[in-house]
């Protein structure tokens, strides 16, 4: 009887299954798109400035290197909306031509 309550509770627990759209989600998918190419481009451009040290007349210091990153997060942002490199418009294909080729499941 214990046994039958757990299982119950963890049902109710457990998330359900993902349904698929039966139309393409192309906001979804831009957004996706947009938010994967900045975290790229966000990659690259921690790389680009791990060399370069804070200047001392700003102050430096730990402070300087947090709000760097945070600088660097909002450049991407904005080259992934102007769609510069690419890669969004890429990954948002991709993710329209994989609803599309899921479709609606026949029984």
């Amino acid at each position: 009887m214990a046994e039958d309550s757990t299982l119950l509770a963890q049902a109710a627990i457990a998330p359900a299954a993902p349904t698929v759209p039966s139309k393409a989600d192309v906001a979804a998918a831009t957004k996706a798109g947009q938010d994967f190419e900045a975290f790229f481009i966000s990659q690259a451009f921690q790389n680009m400035f791990a060399g370069i040290d804070t200047d001392p007349l700003f102050g430096g210091g730990k402070g300087e290197s947090v709000y760097r990153s945070l600088l660097l997060q909002e450049y991407s942002k904005v080259a992934a909306k102007s769609g510069s490199i690419g890669i969004g418009a890429e990954v948002t294909r991709e993710i329209l031509r994989m609803q599309e080729n899921q479709g609606p499941k026949k029984s």
